[in-house]
């Protein structure tokens, strides 16, 4: 059973999340904050696996909240919903330790596979933004500086292990990866963490940056 803290202003909007999660066999919410700072007392003292974070907050805004519950129980995913496109909440949220980034428009199906997603442990962007933020980090480094980096993580990584990074900034998830390599799941999760270890990165959306950055992997149109 996945738990779930909603952290939102708006009470009909929590009212929405709701009746929308709680008609899913695998996920129970276990709480509602209406700002930051009871965000964070609720997701220390109840321990939910995923936190849907409003930005827009009193007191405390959901970016500050992000980053100390990410402090304080790094084991707790917290997925930003915010009606907002703008690429600075993008990165400060991903800074901040947030594991996923949606937009308020999302449809429920996308939203209650994000939060399975996040709560396995994947990494979920809304696919505008990210678009930028891609093409963004992809002018970030001088030529000679991203074919230095590129070789460190060549040298790094195995060639499975390079194979899963690319799946992973192409966007597939770990089953998706698993059948595409031929592979189970548990192995390519090993792969995954092996990776992050070895390039000493956070999670799976620092993994998917550096693909991008080192031009390891290459946006499709």
């Amino acid at each position: 059973m996945i738990r779930v803290l909603l952290a939102d202003d708006q009470i009909l909007l929590r009212l929405g999340y709701r009746l929308i999660l709680e008609a899913e066999p695998d996920i129970e919410v276990i709480g509602e904050a209406g700002d930051g700072a009871e965000a964070v007392s609720m997701a220390v003292a109840l321990e939910p696996d995923v936190v849907l974070m409003d930005v827009r907050m009193p007191n405390v805004d959901g970016i500050a909240a992000t980053a100390t519950i990410h402090q304080t129980r790094p084991a707790c995913a917290v997925l930003i919903l915010t009606t907002f496109d703008v690429d600075h909440y993008l990165y400060t949220g991903l800074q901040a330790g947030a594991s996923g980034f949606l937009l308020k428009d999302t449809s429920p199906t996308v939203l209650l596979d994000a939060i399975r997603a996040v709560a396995g442990g994947d990494a979920i962007l809304a696919p505008r933004p990210t678009r930028r933020l891609i093409d963004q980090f992809m002018l970030t480094l001088p030529e000679p500086r991203r074919q230095e980096r590129r070789a460190a993580v060549v040298c790094a990584l195995t060639d499975r292990e390079l194979a899963v990074l690319r799946s992973l900034a192409a966007g597939r998830s770990n089953r998706e990866i698993g059948v595409d390599l031929n592979i189970s799941e548990g192995t390519v999760k090993t792969h995954v963490s092996r990776i992050l270890g070895a390039l000493s990165l956070r999670d799976r959306v620092q993994a998917v940056v550096l693909a991008y950055e080192t031009g390891l992997a290459v946006p499709a149109d």
